[in-house]
């Protein structure tokens, strides 16, 4: 089990009593596994000093402004590739049959393109073929980094954190195409209804109404197809549990 992507998934979710209680632990765990550079940990230590120096309800608070109220910062994957369209109601199937396989048990209540929950996953694999299918969503995690970084918020050292771990760098014109699209504001309900009226969202060859478009970013079934071209083997349950030390 890579443990660092659990530690994330964990740091990406929703801000609970329980994670605050957990927060020390998980970092020492995030630094026991070595995958971090000094400046990527420093970071993160950073982000953990920060929420730790919230209180619960105000961390919530500012987790959903900015993940859940703010459709740029989407933290479900394929909304940034697909909108809500068709082809991301089937890419969400192929993902959750994806997890099926490799033996992650996912929440019905949660959509499998949510960004904690594809760490679980990746937590599974041996980290080469973890490192390969993080970087198809790679431009999409870097594209988050920069808005965050925008922002001035401590998030964006967990996705600096994973562009670490993933060894590689997004291609440069995959996150302009992402950065170009609409950011929105949600205490700008004018803005908000304009953006969420806009046509559905999508990147890449055929992804347009234009069949010759070839710009943009990888589409959600092409990502998906890419990421499915290993056969994945199932791993023992015991690798669900969570992170200890």
């Amino acid at each position: 089990m890579i443990a660092s992507f659990k530690v994330i998934s964990a740091f990406l979710s929703y801000p609970s009593k329980e994670l605050f209680e957990a927060a020390a632990e998980l970092f020492d765990v995030l630094e026991g596994e070595g995958l971090l550079t000094e400046p990527r940990l420093k970071a993160v230590r950073g982000f953990v000093d920060d929420l730790l120096a919230q209180d619960v309800f105000d961390a919530q608070e500012r987790y959903v402004l900015l993940f859940d109220r703010t459709r740029s910062l989407s933290l479900h994957l394929f909304e940034h590739v697909h909108g809500e369209g068709r082809d991301r109601g089937q890419a969400m199937v192929d993902l959750m049959q994806m997890y099926g396989e490799a033996g992650l048990e996912i929440d019905a209540k949660e959509l499998p393109d949510y960004l904690p929950m594809f760490l679980e996953f990746l937590s599974l694999r041996e980290i080469d073929e973890a490192r390969d299918l993080l970087g198809e969503p790679l431009h999409i995690i870097s594209g988050l980094k920069e808005r965050l970084k925008k922002r001035k918020s401590p998030y964006k050292s967990l996705f600096a954190a994973l562009e670490c771990i993933a060894k590689s760098s997004a291609r440069a014109e995959d996150v302009k195409a992402f950065l170009s699209t609409p950011e929105d504001d949600p205490e700008d309900l004018e803005a908000l209804d304009a953006v969420w009226n806009e046509e559905v969202i999508t990147f890449g060859p055929g992804a347009n109404s234009d069949p010759n478009a070839e710009d943009g970013c990888p589409q959600a079934t092409e990502m998906l197809n890419r990421m499915m071209q290993e056969p994945v083997k199932a791993q023992p349950k015991a690798a669900h549990e969570q992170v200890r030390t």
